[in-house]
């Protein structure tokens, strides 16, 4: 009798010990989470719609927050700065932010991923020392979006060059239309006037020195203060691309010149009074000293080297990065960077022939830079931006313009130095 009280004694002490061993196994499988930041931006408006099913699929939580451009890049740096990031994904601006993030330490390497469907020359913008930082999303190439009806109706050509460009923005500027749009606000206006500045035949930068204070840079300068400040839409140096495609889709606006990436959104049929058909995508016109549209990598996707969950943040990249979301973001007029979707029969049907054109002239005759490529880019861009808003402001005729570009140019050739990237290093 006493052996088996003893017995059940032992038995009644263990209980609790296996009850509470299987009560910690269970809190430790509770479902992994991951914090995504993504921007406002078209592919991060397309990944937000499908971030159920990877849920759905994979039990990773996706906490995510959306951001417009600059307040991603700031965020992001402030919290990496700051040794306080707990992101685990995130969208990311190789010409934007990608050498300093690169420098900092602040990218995972991504050694394992597949790089194979992809351009080489997009994939080398995020590689450093043999090893790759930047999954290449988007590639972006200036177009001229325009209004068809309008141009019909003046009985007027799409523009081939500069000259014809102005004459066309003159001929269809009423008191109710805009005859051109383009970015004027500061430094988000450096990514546009680019274009225009390599087809004057000038430069941002020259073997990492600072050259836009030449006699053809400042001829671009001129001509794209002119064009915008004569015939550009009222407040159009407190205007990006989120305050212009409003003004197109309204039918306030006959030419914008802007990124492909935007297409689908200006013929979005829930925010546009401009149908479909009456909207045209052609290849910005031939400068007097070049035909180079910038094509740029214009955003990528990164996990951060101090993420905390590295293997469900790589299935999210895997994911987010994949051939068939590339298809999905091809089919809804994002300019993918995967040579696979762009073969695609199904996109080649159904994308809009313009976008194919001018991928293929700015794929052979483009420049890969839309902005100076350095660390201290949001600096320089802000310097920059303040020669396009002088130029505008005086429709191109400002007697200071060369001085305020040549002491612009001093100021970014300093932040090069600072940074141990002036002169090539």
């Amino acid at each position: 009798m006493k052996r088996v009280l003893v017995l059940l004694l032992m038995v009644g002490l263990c209980l609790p010990l296996f009850a509470g061993g299987q009560s910690e196994g269970t809190a430790s499988e509770k479902p992994q989470e991951i914090r995504v930041l993504l921007a406002n931006h078209p592919y991060g408006e397309l990944l937000k719609q499908v971030i159920p099913e990877f849920e759905k699929e994979t039990g990773i939580k996706v906490n995510v927050e959306s951001l417009q451009e600059s307040q991603l890049t700031q965020k992001l740096t402030t919290e990496f700065a700051t040794n306080s990031s707990t992101v685990d994904v995130f969208m990311t601006r190789p010409l934007q932010e990608g050498l300093l993030f690169i420098k900092n330490g602040w990218y995972e390497p991504l050694d394992t991923y597949d790089f194979s469907d992809y351009p080489s020359n997009s994939v080398d913008i995020g590689r450093k020392n043999g090893h790759v930082y930047i999954i290449p999303l988007v590639t972006e190439w200036q177009v001229m979006y325009y209004r068809k009806d309008l141009f019909k109706a003046a009985g007027i050509e799409v523009p081939t060059n500069f000259t014809e460009l102005e004459a066309a923005a003159k001929a269809l500027t009423t008191d109710e239309v805009a005859g051109i749009g383009s970015r004027g606000k500061g430094g988000s206006a450096v990514t546009q006037l680019s274009s225009y500045l390599y087809n004057f035949g000038g430069l941002y930068l020259d073997n990492n020195v600072a050259v836009f204070d030449t006699p053809e840079a400042i001829e671009a300068f001129r001509y794209y203060g002119r064009l915008l400040g004569t015939y550009g839409p009222q407040g159009v140096t407190s205007m990006s691309w989120e305050n212009l495609m409003p003004v197109f889709q309204a039918g306030k606006l006959a030419m914008w010149t802007d990124a492909s990436v935007f297409y689908g959104q200006v013929v979005d049929p829930t925010k546009t009074q401009v149908p479909a058909e009456d909207v045209g995508i052609a290849k910005l016109p031939e400068g007097p000293r070049g035909d180079s549209p910038f094509i740029v990598v214009s955003w990528g996707m990164s996990i951060s080297s101090k993420t905390k969950n590295p293997e469900a943040a790589m299935k999210f990249l895997d994911w987010a990065t994949s051939k068939e979301l590339a298809i999905q973001g091809m089919l809804s007029n994002i300019t993918m960077a995967r040579n696979s979707a762009w073969q695609n029969s199904e996109v080649r049907e159904k994308m809009n022939p313009g976008l194919i054109e001018t991928q293929a002239h700015a794929a052979q005759n483009g420049y890969p830079y839309d902005r100076p490529f350095m660390s201290s880019v949001g600096k320089a861009r802000d310097l920059i931006g303040e020669v396009i808003i002088e130029s505008i402001d005086t429709k191109g005729t400002s007697p200071k313009l060369e001085a305020l570009a040549a002491e612009k140019t001093e100021a970014v050739n300093e932040l090069l130095k600072a940074d141990g990237e002036y002169g090539g290093n």
